[in-house]
């Protein structure tokens, strides 16, 4: 079963119901960045995503550098945002929550 992207007032919908994620400047994504108490923690919660992800086959873009995590979610099945999309971005924003995580809007793509 092909994986349907998200498009118009649903796509549209699903970003703005995100907290404090972005469009990817250039490409059909949505990014965020998040900056942790140390490189320990950072890691910690790349843990929990990366077996969350693992579990739903669908697995994030992400780049770290000591307490900062930058993670980028698109859809390759899809060739842009799809629901999967969303369901991880919540997920997401849960476990970073609970290893105390603050947001930065520097994540934007230009």
């Amino acid at each position: 079963m092909a994986i349907a992207k998200l498009e118009g007032a649903a796509r549209q919908a699903a970003v703005q119901a995100l907290a404090g994620w972005q469009e990817a400047k250039g490409r059909d994504a949505i990014v965020k960045t998040f900056v942790f108490a140390d490189f320990n923690t950072a890691f910690g919660f790349m843990t929990r995503v990366a077996i969350q992800a693992d579990k739903a086959d669908h697995h994030p873009e992400w780049f770290n550098v000591y307490n900062r995590v930058e993670i980028t979610l698109t859809t390759h099945d899809a060739d842009g945002l799809s629901e999967r999309d969303v369901k991880l971005a919540t997920f997401i924003d849960t476990a970073a929550a609970a290893a105390g995580a603050k947001h930065s809007q520097s994540g934007v793509k230009s």
